[in-house]
């Protein structure tokens, strides 16, 4: 009788297993996935974009601005003027936090950076847009001969941005990043601390080719000598392991900051010059 009555409450309970085994494999089926990323590279010209790569991917960075162009002198469209150069390399300590360094040869710049992943767009489109962080600490390692600072803490600035971003479609992306920078010294005309806003976006004419855009204006006002907005129209090349992109710019300072706050080339003005950036990753 025993037997029976065991039987019996196994063929009971067999149709609720199967249900919840059931609803575990609809809770499987509709698991969000993370969108493609909006862009291919870490950098859209003279910003970061919401790009993170893989756990233990590096990211080698090399960024290169010539002289402005003037047609009043034989420069060779700026590649014999005095140009700026940055590299740098960047590690993917987790799928959402890499760290990185760079040197820029302009006032020798060292920056040490971090970007961070705070959500992701998901294909469903229940998570409409990526949310980034970007910053950087930046030391001025110019020789302390030229008595341009008194204290070790004048070398320093900061920049921090937040990064939004959404992939519209296959060829389309676009992304907004307000931004504040700080220096720790500056003229008595400036102020310390400027609040920007960038806008940047690419579309895809090829599958490995896009044009690219970026636009930077500078919101805080200071007495004088305010800093002119950066514009950026180029192309971009990459494949699953590099990007090439080259531009056309009115910025040289290639570390945020710099641009944001001491920019005086007037694009509008003509003020402008070539600039490529290249970057290179390798999975380990």
């Amino acid at each position: 009788m025993k037997n029976y009555i065991i039987l019996l409450f196994v063929f009971l309970i067999l149709p609720f297993i199967a249900i919840a085994q059931g609803n575990d494999t609809i809770v499987k089926k509709i698991k969000e996935k993370p969108e493609r990323p909006a862009f291919d590279s870490s950098f859209i010209v003279d910003n970061p974009t919401n790009v993170l790569f893989n756990k233990n991917s590096l990211e080698v960075q090399m960024s290169h601005r010539f002289g402005l162009l003037d047609g009043g002198t034989n420069d060779l469209v700026g590649f014999w003027a005095p140009s700026n150069i940055r590299i740098g390399l960047s590690y993917a300590v987790h799928d959402r936090l890499t760290v990185g360094y760079g040197t820029t040869k302009f006032d020798r710049l060292q920056d040490f950076n971090w970007k961070v992943g705070i959500l992701r767009q998901t294909r469903s489109n229940k998570m409409p847009l990526s949310v980034s962080y970007y910053g950087n600490f930046t030391i001025d390692a110019r020789n302390k001969n030229q008595g341009l600072f008194i204290h070790l803490s004048d070398r320093w600035s900061y920049f921090n941005q937040v990064i939004i971003a959404k992939r519209f479609s296959p060829k389309f992306s676009l992304q907004i990043a307000p931004s504040i920078s700080h220096y720790n010294i500056v003229k008595n005309t400036m102020r310390s601390d400027m609040v920007a806003v960038a806008l940047g976006g690419r579309y895809k004419i090829r599958p490995q080719t896009a044009i690219t855009f970026d636009y930077s204006q500078p919101i805080t006002e200071f007495l004088k000598d305010n800093p002119h907005p950066g514009l950026s129209l180029g192309f971009e090349f990459s494949t699953s392991a590099h990007a090439f992109q080259i531009f056309a710019t009115n910025y040289s300072g290639i570390v945020p900051q710099k641009n944001y706050m001491f920019n005086n080339h007037d694009i509008f003005n003509g003020d402008f010059l070539i600039g490529f950036n290249i970057t290179r990753i390798y999975n380990f």
